[in-house]
């Protein structure tokens, strides 16, 4: 590129200096487009001993006044995400074809390569970025922003406009990335699910057609939910309004049985929330916030400002399970067969046909899940109840294990036994991944706080 193909392309017509420089964007790093075009124009005039002629990007043929725009455009965006906390940040454009179409022409005008240099739409993204970076505090972002502003350039005219001004709003479409906070709950009731559970017979609506019109529905008694309350409902409310946002979304590594526990460390999950206008709230007080009101029902604790990669994690990591069982079998057993069968389950696979009980929800199929130990303690008192302790890879049903679920279980402790046994009560105590643990770094966005009390520990 020179001297020469500059006045190529100053030849084909009125182009304002950006447009002039763009063809050169891969020339003398650290320059902008216009200083750039202004550069060369000044060059060209000394060269011809001319006067020099500026040209006003409203008088351009390329970009028709649009590069005129970058301060209003960024002006606008600044004004839309006004109240809204982030740290980093992008910008799109969507540039008309018709000038898209300009910017290829200049270029086929003066016989240079079409795709020389940079284009219209990435000049306009860098500058009004900059300018939003500056005004600000806030940092570029190309993979995943806090707020991503699109600038479709079709919404205004940019002859139209006082520069000094912001351009219309419509112009600016500014999206808000979810945020996340990362934590593990200890549910200490039983018959409280993980998430919200809508009346199968209301669809949550809490209202039936009766006779009269509508009423309460008999089912949930007019509350919409099969249950009172969940995790979910316990955590989302809280942290929600924490981070001035729309809705949130729960999402749990696994989930344990209704009438389960959750106990000890608790299970990892994740609170999305989504449109947030606040980004840093304080988890160490969000969480005394949420035990306070869950009255001991659910516990979360660890809470922690998270990435959007914590979703995944949380939900595809691979994690083994600690159970407690309380077992009853329907005859005594005898103390040496039982060591003898927990003995013969500690590090066996077992096969596992979908359960009946979830069999209307999962498909049909035989998994294989790994008992990586097994113990417990018969009473000595009654025979026919033990209580059994657990260590299996993520999937084990182990109800199952326990009960055999009439031989969709092999092996299984009611088979080795020859009785029937039944889970009359069982907690989960821990909840652990498989090769290494949830909580890297490299997943939050926060620094680690200082080690705290767990609640339990603190509720006297």
């Amino acid at each position: 590129m020179s001297t020469e193909d500059a006045r190529a392309l100053l030849s084909t017509g009125s182009v304002c200096d950006s447009c002039l420089g763009r063809p050169f964007a891969e020339r003398s790093f650290g320059l902008t487009n216009a200083e750039r075009g202004r550069a060369l124009r000044t060059t060209i005039a000394i060269e011809d001993d001319d006067d020099f002629d500026p040209v006003d990007p409203e008088a351009c043929w390329v970009c028709e006044g649009y590069c005129a725009a970058f301060d209003a455009i960024a002006e606008t965006i600044v004004g839309e995400l006004e109240g809204v906390e982030f740290a980093t940040y992008q910008v799109g454009t969507r540039v008309p074809p018709l000038v898209e179409e300009n910017d290829r022409l200049l270029r086929e005008d003066a016989s240079l390569d079409p795709d020389v240099g940079e284009s219209l739409k990435r000049e306009m993204n860098r500058e009004v970025g900059r300018r939003v970076g500056s005004k600000t505090g806030a940092e570029v972002d190309f993979d995943r922003p806090d707020v991503l502003a699109v600038v479709d350039l079709e919404a205004f005219d940019p002859l139209e406009f006082d520069a000094d001004d912001a351009v219309t709003s419509h112009a600016v479409d500014v999206q808000i990335n979810p945020a996340f906070v990362y934590g593990r709950y200890r549910k200490l009731e039983r018959d409280i699910p993980q998430t919200e559970w809508p009346c199968r017979e209301c669809g949550g609506s809490g209202v039936q057609l009766g006779d009269d019109g509508e009423e309460p529905c008999d089912y949930c008694g007019g509350s919409g939910y099969m249950y009172d309350t969940s995790v979910e409902q316990v955590v989302r409310p809280h942290v929600v309004e924490a981070m001035d946002g729309e809705e949130g979304t729960f999402h749990g590594a696994g989930r344990e049985d209704v009438d389960a526990r959750m106990l000890e460390e608790g299970r990892p999950f994740v609170l999305e929330v989504k449109r947030p206008k606040r980004r840093d709230p304080d988890p160490a007080e969000l969480e005394r916030e949420i035990n306070a009101a869950a009255e001991g029902s659910v516990e979360v604790e660890g809470l922690r400002l998270a990435t959007y990669e914590m979703v995944e994690r949380v939900k595809e990591h691979d994690a083994s399970k600690h159970y407690r069982a309380d077992v009853e079998f329907s005859e005594p057993v005898d103390e040496d067969a039982f060591e003898a069968a927990l003995e013969e389950l500690s590090g066996t696979t077992v096969e596992q046909y979908t359960p009946q009980r979830v069999d209307h929800r999962r498909a049909g199929l035989t998994r294989e899940r790994t008992v990586y130990e097994i113990d417990g303690d018969l009473e000595r008192e009654d025979s026919t109840r033990a209580e059994v302790r657990i260590h299996g890879a993520g999937g084990l049903y182990v109800k199952e294990l326990i009960s055999s679920d009439e031989g969709r279980t092999e092996p299984s402790l009611a088979g080795l036994l020859e009785t029937d046994a039944e889970v009359t009560a069982l907690d989960v105590t821990g909840v652990e991944g498989e090769d290494e643990p949830f909580e890297l770094e490299e997943f939050f966005r926060d620094e680690p706080s200082e080690e705290r009390e767990s609640p339990s520990e603190t509720a006297d």
